[in-house]
Order: structure tokens, then sequence, then C-alpha cells
């Protein structure tokens, strides 16, 4: 998960198109069995909290969801809900079928955590904060899905079109949105009317999705010791040289680009020229075209690299380099002037919360890159340290962003 706050900024949406809206948004929340689920939804946060937390403490780290998998299907089971199945990919689906097939939403929250194996995932309650690796990124979105279909089914909520709640794999790491692919790909494709990701906390709104590619670049040389073979080409010296010359490149602001190098290894001793060195290489911008011309510097940063280095000991050819390609998630975004976008901040104004803009790199990426109308949205609540060990999620109002959550998906399910 990735969001991020365009400058705390609302939604800006002409009055005269936006105010139908909200008086249908208002419209709805008066229907008795919606109101029922709204006040379900806050009544039963609580245990949506204590889900939250049992999410949380099964470690799921990339390519390895499984068991967190098996107790979300085992929670959709026992809501009732329809067709609950294990997708080729370890996706987990079930549906809510509707008076009718369409319009078919889907509502997702992924099972995998960035945080890896054998990380201590145990929550830690202080007050009303959750502390915890992964206790929001995102077993908050798993705890919401289970909420949404517990509300409808305590109110008795029938929808005119059919509800797809998804538990997916591949979003963190190196997992390059897998589940998204297969699900859009393969197991729903052709059939999905709009898409919602539930992801991590807050109430914003992200309707731009961040493209990334990512690389494992290995540095190869002949080795040998570090004193006897010294004037070899090194490949450590390789990376070092690349990695300096990738801290140089010079990106936009507008359109918001980046680059990371988020893990670097290699070698055998400290006495040993190693005999490859390598680095994982994160590129990212929301304009595919930037993000295009970065690869390329990027590309032509490591290719000097490695001549410089050959260079420098009159080795031509002798070290080498392979960048593979390890990820590829396509920028994209649902313009917001869309019904997804308007009725998403109009059911965030119904329950009381603003409407912001942000911008993410999240699940909503893949559909969003296929004209399907996606959205990311918080569930509620307040996180803080995403991706690092001190996570935490602050409960207070979380019910906030349950309901909006449930609100949402119930009007794109009646349009």
């Amino acid at each position: 998960m990735g969001r991020f706050i365009v400058g705390f900024v609302a939604f800006i949406v002409g009055l005269a198109a936006q105010a139908p809206l909200d008086q249908t948004t208002n419209a709805l929340i008066q229907n008795t069995s919606v109101k029922a689920a709204l006040a379900s939804a806050k009544a039963s946060e609580p245990q949506t909290i204590e889900d939250q937390i049992r999410f949380s403490e099964i470690p799921s780290p990339p390519f390895k969801e499984t068991v967190r998998a098996e107790e979300v299907r085992r929670a959709f089971l026992a809501l009732g809900l329809r067709n609950v199945r294990i997708d080729k990919a370890g996706n987990v689906l079930a549906e809510r079928p509707g008076t009718s097939p369409h319009p078919h939403v889907v509502l997702a929250a992924h099972l995998d955590s960035v945080f890896p194996e054998g990380t201590n995932v145990k929550v830690r309650r202080i007050g009303a904060v959750l502390h915890g690796p992964g206790v929001g990124d995102d077993s908050r979105g798993l705890a919401v899905l289970i909420a949404i279909a517990r509300a409808l089914n305590d109110a008795n909520v029938q929808t005119a079109g059919s509800i797809t709640f998804v538990g997916d794999v591949g979003e963190e790491g190196l997992g390059d949105l897998r589940g998204m692919k297969q699900l859009f790909d393969d197991t729903l494709k052709g059939t999905v009317d709009s898409f919602v990701s539930v992801d991590g906390s807050g109430l914003d709104i992200a309707s731009t999705f961040v493209g990334s590619r990512r690389y494992r670049v290995t540095f190869k040389g002949p080795g040998g010791h570090a004193f006897a073979d010294f004037g070899r080409p090194n490949p450590a010296n390789a990376l070092g040289r690349a990695a300096a010359k990738l801290a140089d490149i010079r990106v936009p602001s507008t359109p918001p680009t980046s680059f990371n190098i988020g893990r670097i290894g290699g070698g055998t001793a400290v006495n040993a020229i190693p005999v490859e060195a390598w680095m994982e290489v994160d590129l990212r911008s929301v304009d595919r075209r930037v993000l295009q011309t970065l690869d390329a510097d990027f590309q032509k940063a490591v290719d000097a690299a490695v001549t410089e280095e050959n260079a420098r000991w009159n080795t031509p050819g002798m070290l080498t380099v392979t960048k593979e390609r390890v990820g590829d998630r396509p920028a994209g975004s649902t313009a917001s002037d869309t019904p997804i976008v308007r009725t998403a901040a109009a059911v965030t104004r119904a329950i009381g919360g603003v409407p912001i803009s942000s911008v993410s790199s999240s699940d909503a990426n893949y559909p969003g890159s296929l004209g399907i109308p996606a959205v990311e949205i918080g569930g509620g609540g307040q996180g803080a340290n995403v991706h690092v060990l001190t996570e935490s999620f602050d409960t207070t109002n979380s019910w906030l962003g349950t309901q909006r959550a449930l609100l949402l998906t119930i009007a794109l399910a009646q349009r």
C-alpha cells in the first residue's frame, strides 16, 4: 500500500453537478434498511477491531499469504456469502448477489504484509491505539470487508447489483499486483463495473495511481582474493557507481516522481572480491511518459557504471550486468468527475467527513489502467509508521471508515 495526500486539498467538484448526488446520497441514508446497516456497522466496530487484530497476528509476508487467506475464507463462509473460493493466484473471493448481476461492484483488501517471514506480528493495545507491523496495512481493510458483509446481513439490505468481496494477494513488495492481474485478466474478466480498494487508514480517496517499475540489478565478475587478485573489476564497486549515478538523476516534483534503492547484497567475505553484487530498485511516477524517461536514465546509469568499472582496471567486458524487471505496476487514473469518484466524495460528506484527494500505489492501479472505474479509500481510524516495525493504528472513531465504505458499496451497487 502507498497513499500520499496531495496538499490536504478537498475534492473540488462543480456544485451544480455534485448537489444532486449529495441529495441522492442523503436520501439513501434515510432508507430504513440502509440506516439500520449503518447503525450495525457502528455498533459492531469493537468486533471489527478484533477482526483487524486477528488478521494482523497471522503472518502474511509476500508470496506466503495462504494462512491468512484461509482465515478470511472462513470468515466469508461464516457470513453466508456465496461461491466462496480461492482462485489460481490465491485470491479469496465471495459473492453477495443482488437482484441482478449488474452493476457488479468489487470490494477488495490485500492479504499480504510488507514484513518478511519471522517478523513478530503480535499486536499490542495501548488505550485506543493498536501497535504492530501490518496492523493497519492492510489488516484494517480486511476487517472492514468483513464488517460490510456483516452489516448488510444484519439489516437485510438488498442491493440491485451484485457485490464481490476479495482478499487479494501480491500488493506488497515484489508481488507485482499478481492478484489483481489474475482477477481482471481471468477470474472476473469483463464482468466488473466498479472497483474499490480498502487499504489502510483515514478517510481520503485516491483516484490517481502511481505507476512503478522495479528491477533487480546484478553485477557479476570473476571475484578473487582481496589482495592477491587486486586489480580485477569489483561488482560492489560497480554497484556503488550505479547507485551514485542514480542518486544524481533529477526528477520533476510535478508530476510526482521518485526512485529508491531498497535492498542491496552480495559477496562472501570482507577479504574476497565478490563474484556478484545486487540491488533492488524502485522507480515511480504518476505519469507514464515521465516513468519511461526515468527508466531510460536508470538504464544508462547502470550501463555507464559497468563501463567505468571495467575501464578503471583495463578489463573491458570482464564485469557484466543483468537488469531483471521484477515489477511493473501501471500508472492510471479515474477522472474526478466520474460517478465513482463523485459518489465516494458524496458518501464521505454524508458521514460527516471531508473528502480529501490523494494519489496512491495500490490494487486500484491495475483496474484503473484498464479503464475500469476504480478508487482506493482508507478504512477509517488513523495509521502511522506504515511499512516499519513501529506501525500503529488509532481506533478513535474508526467506525466512520467502516460506515463510509459500507455506504459507498451500497451506493455503487444501486446504480
